[in-house]
C-alpha cells in the first residue's frame, strides 16, 4: 500500500501570524508574521516533497489549491 502524499497549508495561527502545516502533523513547518512569507515558503516546501499546496484565509476558508505532485484531476490538454 502506498503512503499519500498529503498536504501542505498555509493558516493562520491562533496567536497571530501564520503557520505552513503538513496534513496530520501537529507541529508547523514554519511561522511567519506575513501571510505571503508564509506562502512563499509554504509553495517551496510543497514543490520539493510533491504535495498538494491549499492556502487558508484568515477565517480558515480555502482561497487556493495549487498541485505540485500528482494531481488527481489534471487539465484536459
Amino acid at each position: 500500500m502506498t503512503k499519500k502524499a498529503g498536504s501542505h497549508h498555509v493558516v493562520p495561527n491562533a496567536d497571530g501570524g501564520w503557520d505552513v502545516k503538513k496534513d496530520g502533523a501537529t507541529r508547523s513547518s514554519g511561522h511567519f508574521d506575513k501571510k505571503q512569507d508564509a506562502v512563499d515558503a509554504g509553495r517551496k516546501i510543497s514543490q520539493n516533497q510533491s504535495t498538494e499546496f491549499v492556502i487558508h484565509g484568515k477565517d480558515g476558508k480555502i482561497q487556493r489549491k495549487d498541485s505540485h505532485g500528482n494531481d488527481p484531476y489534471p487539465p484536459k490538454g
